[in-house]
């Protein structure tokens, strides 16, 4: 747990690791709390129009069955089990009885389609997968090693009944002997450039991202605290930044409903969930600054609002403010070291523009290409000084790529920042988006943070160009918001605000309007695609 000390100095000072000899993710999120308090909710979900709490005793057992039912069926300690399902009851009683069996969850998104899904059928290989009619859909090349495939909405051809399995299976409690480093989740990296791979995680992941939530949730939890994100479960900023660590803290998580993200559903949910926490990713909450005179619309009550993903920028920041009624606590990390900075508005550690400071626990850096910490104002790498509970164990099956994700006691991260003389870290972007112009290193956040600040703006996404004289001129590709047009006069008006605004060299020497930004499915503006239009 973090300290409540109400200085960011002194609590870095008071931090420290207790990593316990024996440790599962699913006793410290589920069979804790259903021992200690078993009616306390665990989740809330809409049933005929009304929010209604699932209990953590109702968790326990219904994860216990599935243990017990996935054990009968060959599943043991170390098996990869695949889950694809979206926000539900079943999708955190699969994660659960796979922790509780020292095998390996394997989170599948939604949004992936058949390929996506059968290479990381394949590349894991899983031996068993849990999913739902939509899921099955895209089943369809099967691994020959995928022996069970259970499906949630009923028996189907090469699918089992996970009402049929649980409801034959026993309800008591499994004897968990896990260590903190035995594997237990793997998460695809989004794939931005490149195949992904898989990063295995030990059951310790999931211990600093209760700390992580408490930093950048404002010391969480306090009375009446609710947590909510529209994020899909299968990725680190819904599972770990989110339902794993609130559940943890014992704080009951939203269920969000089936169907694409929607700002003005997002609103009313607040409202009607009585959500105080959310996570919401940049992207999503620049969609959300569409909507006019949200609270004073829909009455919501937030305590909390956290993000990562990409860079959110001074304009969504104070947008946030107003809007919502609260500072919005940027953090960051990634699948491999994840929740390494962050914000706390209640430490006053909160400033438009950057990501935060060193969540404590973590040391953090941004380091030149021989490893030494650049000063204040340079640009370099973040990189994280190992050992640290949060690390990721390996790539699975790539162990050329796990050393290469080290130099020295350095985890490198491919991000690129400026830390200033405060200590708050500037997010610039990943190392390949950095645009090289007429001898300039180009950060894109910068430049998509103005281009946000223009009332025509909806969402900017920045790359790099290839030029013959400049080696790349600065190209911005734009959704505009309801009401405006595409035209050369806009592109020039524009292009002189982030002139007036940044330096001659970084405004835009071309603009683009596209009806929607290609996305990975963890929302982050897939930049080679934008690079290939050209």
């Amino acid at each position: 747990m973090l300290p409540h000390i109400a200085d960011y100095d002194g609590l870095v000072r008071a931090f420290r690791w207790r990593v316990p000899e024996r440790y599962n993710m699913a006793h410290h999120a589920c069979d804790g709390w259903a021992a200690r308090a078993p009616d306390r909710p665990a989740l809330y979900r809409r049933e005929a129009g009304a929010w209604h709490p699932v209990s953590y005793r109702a968790l326990a057992a219904l994860s216990n069955r599935l243990a017990h039912a996935l054990a009968a069926k060959g599943v043991s300690a170390g098996d990869r089990v695949a889950i694809l399902l979206p926000q539900s009851l079943e999708v955190l009683a699969s994660h659960f009885a796979v922790y509780k069996l020292g095998a390996i969850a394997v989170p599948l998104a939604g949004a992936f389609g058949f390929e996506a899904i059968a290479y990381r059928l394949k590349d894991s290989g899983a031996r068993a997968l849990i999913t739902d009619d939509e899921g099955l859909a895209k089943l369809i090349d099967r691994p020959d090693g995928l022996g069970l495939v259970v499906c949630v909405d009923g028996p189907r051809p090469g699918a089992e009944s996970f009402a049929a399995l649980v409801d034959a299976a026993s309800d008591r409690p499994l004897p968990v002997e896990t260590d903190p480093d035995d594997p237990a989740l793997m998460i695809y990296t989004s794939g931005t450039t490149g195949q992904p791979k898989g990063a295995l995680h030990g059951h310790r992941v999931l211990l600093p991202h209760v700390s992580g939530v408490s930093f950048t949730h404002d010391f969480f939890p306090q009375p009446g605290d609710r947590m909510w994100t529209p994020s899909d479960w299968a990725w680190a900023g819904g599972l770990l930044n989110t339902v794993l660590p609130a559940l943890a803290h014992g704080v009951p998580v939203v269920v969000q409903p089936k169907g694409r993200f929607d700002p003005e559903a997002a609103f009313a949910l607040l409202a009607e969930a009585r959500v105080r926490n959310v996570f919401i990713p940049p992207t999503a909450l620049k969609m959300m600054r569409a909507v006019v005179r949200p609270k004073e619309r829909f009455g919501f009550d937030l305590r909390t609002v956290g993000t990562a993903g990409e860079a959110l920028g001074a304009q969504t920041f104070e947008w946030g403010r107003v809007a919502l009624g609260v500072a919005v606590n940027e953090f960051y990390g990634q699948t491999e070291c994840n929740y390494v900075i962050g914000s706390n508005a209640a430490l006053g550690v909160a400033r438009a523009g950057a990501t935060g400071k060193a969540v404590p626990g973590h040391e953090v850096a941004v380091i030149d290409d021989e490893g030494n910490p650049c000063p204040p104002g340079v640009m370099g790498q973040i990189a994280v000084r190992r050992p640290d509970p949060v690390m990721f164990l390996n790539y699975w099956n790539r162990p050329e790529a796990t050393s290469a994700k080290y130099l020295g006691e350095w985890l490198l991260t491919g991000d690129l920042a400026r830390k200033d003389e405060d200590g708050y870290f500037h997010f610039l972007g990943r190392d390949d988006d950095i645009i090289t112009s007429a001898g300039y290193r180009i950060g894109p956040a910068e430049i998509e943070d103005v281009l946000l600040r223009h009332p025509a703006v909806q969402i900017a996404a920045v790359v790099g160009k290839p030029d013959a004289l400049r080696t790349e001129i600065v190209k911005a590709f734009l959704v505009l918001r309801p009401g405006f047009e595409p035209g050369e006069g806009l592109v020039a008006e524009i292009q002189a605000f982030v002139r007036t605004q940044l330096a001659a060299y970084e405004y835009p020497r071309e603009i683009a309007f596209v009806d929607e930004m290609p996305m990975t499915t963890t929302g982050k503006v897939i930049r080679r695609v934008l690079r290939d239009m050209d």
